[in-house]
């Protein structure tokens, strides 16, 4: 892929360009949380629980204490005062229920949890220290087994912000399901995934006084922390500003504020000193987790492969103090035709920390079960599966009884399957061959919510061509300075090096977390109408001058082409931007934008991206190792910004969903209730040697309503779909069908065959 120059071209929206804080990242110039210093900071330990449910009988910390160096030890015992009720510690993507509060008492609630906290003059010094103390517990039976707790499952009393309820059941499922001619019903299990990003969690706290603190967290939302520490510590939000200029990953897990914000602004507070806490990687399996679940899956269709009945039962893991809630179901009412429809979504109570928002926060989930489904009833009726997925299309929102802004998804079956080679497919599963391995091939769609979320941004146009956007906005990796920019420059017509774009700050105008896969189409939107308004008030200064060539335009009439403000239908109509400013004495013009839902819009349409991944493994006919050969991701995300930095998006949710299939799994000893694999020795992700071919492909797809820039977002639709692709070409490849994620040796060798 050619990629566009940095500074020349001045044409950027749909090109590849290069990432404009790539020079930073790679000399080192690009700080993160941890990175940041001043003389005399403190450092942070914490202890951790050795047990997952119980209470603290007694704590010994007077060796730790008088150790050379240490400066305070923190214990529920002499913790400063913090906010007592539960609203002050929501931030605004908790879940209901009673949010955790770090050495708050005696009280043990999961593995893993900070029963102290050392602080020190050197990290090795806090380290230290805290190997010196000594916790004594009263151990009740922890309950960590979802099959075990699935008894006692339960409906949430109260909905997460966001996370709609299940669809009311629609015509007659069970009755329809037990007349239909072909049906299948199965179980599927999730074993846990935890978060992983390559920058530790880590907050650097510089006190300047009791009501000034300059915070270094590592999070995707600045203003999130910052009303997070506000409410917690009673402090007023001008004196507290938080930057996250730089985040090294997050996928999810840095959405709320985790407990070393608390616990490095509780020290900087009461030591009046500046503070820093870096956590382990052992510490961050402890933070949150794709929830273990449990889902049945049942359908039924007609002779012609006319889908009759669906019906998506969910039992997902909870923790014992917080509802964490999921759309996991919802997907199964709308991604096929079907009158008769029955989805239920229960939650089960663990003595674990509350599960949290891993990329494709449940779409993952729930569509690994549905697509594994739909590929065991094609097999069923004896039709191809891709061809199972097109007789049961729709354009329409059947749960919601909405029309779709755009649904190219059958644009992305039919280049995926091209470009894949899916007519040479085989239909009988243990049919293709290669020497010593099974050849399978499997498919699956993907699907997820685009959304556009309330945004701020100011732009600031200077009359020598410079612009600065800023925005408090989060670049997690996903590349949001870089279309920032992208967006900026092609509005005024001026090489990317010309655009400084400021985010990752607290002061920066208003914007919402970085997740959910709308940063791109919020706060992309945002800065484009910032630019818009710069646009008329130039328009509006040329017609003051008498006899003007722009007379009687509109905003929507004129462009910046070359520094000059010309009609779009004939640009050498026009007046010189230079010209414009020194008539008026001016050096730079500034623009608010916002952008958010269209509640009007919304009444009537919804939007989704969509994908279509087909998978190709090798299974070892005699060891059942798999190996992921080649993967074809076709997305359909309305308009593409930049399609090299949304192809890495697509690649590391591809990457992603491998690990989903067939490595990452919490190990759970259910008789301790303790995570037995907290490191990356033990709990595997996806390294080089398992990555193969993966190939992406953008399809056309025009949407003028789903956002003003009338893109999607991509960070989740790249991983949903993926596992479930793997998951159905293995047993193309093996005849045994694999429903419990992740997919590993033992499990493929044990499965009876069943085809």
């Amino acid at each position: 892929m050619k990629e566009s120059p940095l500074s020349t071209s001045t044409r950027h929206i749909g090109h590849p360009v290069q990432r404009v804080d790539a020079g930073l990242k790679v000399t080192g110039q690009a700080h993160y949380a941890a990175e940041y210093a001043e003389p005399g900071l403190l450092h942070g330990y914490v202890v951790l629980s050795t047990i997952a449910a119980g209470r603290i009988v007694r704590i010994d910390s007077t060796a730790a204490q008088a150790f050379p160096g240490v400066v305070y030890i923190f214990t529920h015992e002499n913790r400063p005062d913090a906010a007592y009720s539960d609203a002050k510690w929501q931030d605004e993507t908790a879940a209901p229920g009673h949010p955790f509060r770090p050495l708050h008492s005696d009280r043990i609630l999961f593995d893993g949890q900070p029963v102290a906290f050392v602080v020190a003059d050197r990290f090795e010094t806090a380290r230290d220290a805290a190997a010196m103390i000594t916790v004594e517990y009263e151990t009740v039976a922890p309950h960590t087994d979802i099959n075990l707790e699935r008894a006692h499952s339960y409906v949430p009393p109260k909905r997460r912000t966001g996370i709609p309820a299940p669809p009311a059941p629609r015509g007659r499922p069970e009755e329809a399901y037990a007349e239909a001619a072909f049906k299948i019903s199965a179980d599927y299990a999730l074993e846990g995934e935890h978060h992983n990003p390559m920058e530790m969690f880590a907050t650097t706290v510089l006190w300047e006084n009791d009501k000034q603190l300059t915070i270094y967290d590592k999070t995707q939302g600045s203003q999130n922390s910052q009303t997070f520490v506000c409410k917690v510590f009673g402090l007023e939000p001008d004196g507290v500003r938080v930057i996250n200029a730089f985040v090294g990953g997050a996928f999810g897990a840095g959405l709320r504020p985790r407990h070393q914000l608390f616990l490095a602004v509780m020290a900087s507070l009461h030591l009046k000193r500046s503070v820093r806490l870096e956590l382990t990687r052992r510490e961050m399996f402890y933070l949150s987790f794709r929830p273990l679940m449990l889902q049945t899956v049942s359908l039924a269709a007609d002779a012609n492969g006319q889908l009759q009945s669906v019906m998506h039962d969910v039992v997902s893991a909870t923790s014992r103090f917080e509802d964490y809630q999921e759309v996991v179901v919802n997907w199964s009412g709308l991604a096929y035709r079907c009158d008769n429809v029955k989805l239920g979504y229960e939650l089960a109570k663990l003595d674990t920390t509350t599960p949290g928002d891993m990329r494709a926060p449940g779409a993952a989930s729930g569509l690994f079960a549905l697509e594994s489904a739909m590929d065991e009833l094609a097999y069923e009726i004896g039709i191809d599966p891709l061809e199972l997925r097109t007789r049961n299309f729709i354009h329409f929102d059947q749960n919601q009884d909405k029309q779709l802004t755009s649904k190219a998804l059958h644009a992305c079956y039919r280049k995926g399957a091209t470009r894949f080679g899916w007519d040479r497919r085989q239909m009988r599963p243990g049919s293709m061959r290669d020497g010593n391995e099974l050849v399978g091939w499997g498919m699956a769609t993907g699907f997820w919510d685009a959304m556009v979320s309330p945004a701020k941004a100011k732009v600031r146009f200077t009359g020598n061509g410079q612009v600065v956007v800023e925005a408090a906005a989060s670049d997690i990796g996903t590349g949001t300075y870089t279309i920032l920019a992208q967006i900026a420059a092609e509005a005024f017509d001026v090489a990317i090096d010309q655009v400084v774009v400021q985010i990752g700050d607290s002061n920066l105008p208003k914007t919402s977390v970085e997740g959910g896969s709308w940063t791109a189409a919020s706060t992309g939107s945002a800065v484009q109408a910032g630019c818009q308004a710069i646009v008329q008030q130039m328009l509006t200064l040329a017609q003051e001058t008498k006899g003007s060539p722009l007379d009687g335009a509109k905003v929507e009439d004129v462009a910046i082409r070359a520094g000059r403000l010309v009609l779009i239908t004939d640009e050498t109509i026009g007046t010189a931007i230079a010209d414009i400013f020194a008539t008026k004495g001016l050096s730079s013009l500034e623009g608010d934008g916002s952008a958010g839902p269209d509640m009007l819009q919304m009444m009537k349409f919804i939007s989704y991206t969509h994908s279509a991944v087909f998978a190709e493994v090798r299974v070892d006919a005699e060891l059942g190792v798999v190996r992921v050969t080649r993967i074809v991701s076709a997305i359909a995300a309305g308009r593409i910004l930049n399609p090299k930095t949304a192809r890495s998006q697509i690649l590391g949710g591809v990457v992603m969903g491998i690990g989903m299939a067939l490595h990452e799994e919490s190990m759970w000893d259910h008789r301790s209730g303790r995570i037995m694999n907290p490191n990356l020795a033990e709990y595997h992700v996806p390294a080089h040697a398992d990555i193969d071919d993966i190939e992406v492909i953008f399809v056309d797809e025009y949407d003028d309503k789903a956002s003003p820039l009338g893109i999607k977002g991509l960070g989740e639709i790249g991983l949903v779909g993926v596992s479930a692709a793997i998951a159905n070409a293995i047993f193309h490849a093996t005849g045994k069908r694999q429903r419990h994620l992740p997919i590993t040796i033992d499990k493929i060798i044990n499965t009876s065959t069943q085809a």
